[in-house]
């Protein structure tokens, strides 16, 4: 079992910054909040450490087991996080959004400078390359662009038959041209295609590779 965090490092886990979550503190305190896994080390200087997911929670005064009401909150593999690929009929918005969100791109960050070959943060690793829908969906989220909604315009990501390649769907114009630019700041390389059938613009996105 996960010892809780003493008064010392809960004072610096509430005193983290409530969008991005940076932490201040000691280096024996951040340390070992990395080893419980309410906050990551930063992979790019000045190696700013942030609180996790489950440090948000921490934070915000949940509790394992119970939510704020003190009645049984929902298992934690109920509450694993998931991009928007575009067009879930309902989705919670805000600052705890928000905060997953940035939590998770720099997760992914760290997952890329632990498993590329020469540590690269700027282009995709392997599990963005088995994952390319949930990956496409976050780059897109985490660059603030809006996914569709069941009463609001956005991206959105799907499956292609071509290996390494997924379908990103947006208003024709700008809004598409700020998704193909989100996604290359990511690290992917698109184009924008035209469907024969339909006549609908849209962009494949692969990971780039080098």
């Amino acid at each position: 079992m996960t010892r809780p965090p003493s008064a010392a490092q809960r004072r610096v886990v509430d005193a983290a910054d409530p969008v991005s979550g940076r932490l201040r503190g000691t280096q024996a305190q951040l340390a070992a909040l990395v080893r419980q896994g309410l906050a990551f080390r930063h992979p790019r200087p000045p190696h700013d450490h942030f609180l996790t997911p489950a440090g948000h929670r921490l934070r915000a005064g949940d509790t394992p087991g119970r939510d704020r009401t003190g009645t049984a909150a929902p298992a934690e593999e109920d509450r694993v996080f998931a991009a928007r690929v575009g067009g879930e009929e309902s989705a919670a918005d805000g600052p705890a959004r928000a905060r997953e969100v940035h939590s998770a791109w720099q997760g992914l960050l760290e997952l890329r400078r632990m498993t590329n070959r020469d540590g690269a943060t700027d282009r995709p690793c392997d599990w963005e390359r088995t994952h390319l829908v949930r990956a496409a969906a976050l780059a897109l989220e985490a660059s603030g662009q809006p996914p569709e909604g069941p009463a609001t315009a956005g991206y959105r990501v799907r499956a292609t038959p071509q290996p390494e390649a997924v379908a990103v769907y947006a208003p024709a114009g700008e809004p598409l041209r700020a998704c193909a630019n989100a996604l290359e700041r990511a690290g992917w390389q698109t184009g924008e295609y035209t469907e024969p059938r339909t006549r609908i613009r849209h962009l494949l996105a692969s990971p780039r590779r080098v």
